[in-house]
């Protein structure tokens, strides 16, 4: 799959985070109204889907992956921070096809387009120090 193709993916899946969370509705629904508004015929699906069935299904436990590295409680996160974090986490626990520099990148961009201004800092430093160890064997 072409690397732009999961770009969308992600882009895609940090709108139907933030609509979950947001919202509180099935992410399943979320899912389909996204697939339904939008020209997925460049989005990698099946990465997208990994992705938000990731974060959804034992989000206590993803959170706590990346809680330790967050300086402040998850809970002071602002929504698109915190849907930003778990799908980097995801990304690095789950996908280890995806080098972890590609999904910390991914994560500084999607925050610098979508997040508060100096959000992709908080992102980048966060992820930087999550990564040692969720990602210890590829960083050695």
């Amino acid at each position: 799959m072409k690397p732009a193709h999961r770009k969308q993916a992600r882009i895609l899946a940090l709108q139907a985070l933030y609509a979950w969370l947001m919202s509180g509705n099935d992410i399943k629904q979320i899912e389909l109204s996204i697939a339904t508004t939008n020209d997925m015929t460049k989005v990698d699906l099946s990465y997208m889907q990994d992705i938000l069935i990731g974060v959804t299904q034992d989000v206590q436990s993803l959170d706590k992956l990346y809680k330790p590295y967050l300086g402040r409680l998850p809970e002071e996160l602002d929504p698109i921070e915190k849907s930003i974090m778990r799908l980097a986490t995801v990304e690095l626990r789950d996908r280890l096809d995806t080098p972890y520099k590609v999904v910390i990148n991914e994560a500084i961009e999607l925050a610098k387009t979508f997040g508060a201004e100096e959000s992709h800092k908080f992102i980048n430093g966060a992820l930087d120090k999550a990564v040692k160890t969720l990602r210890k064997d590829e960083r050695s």
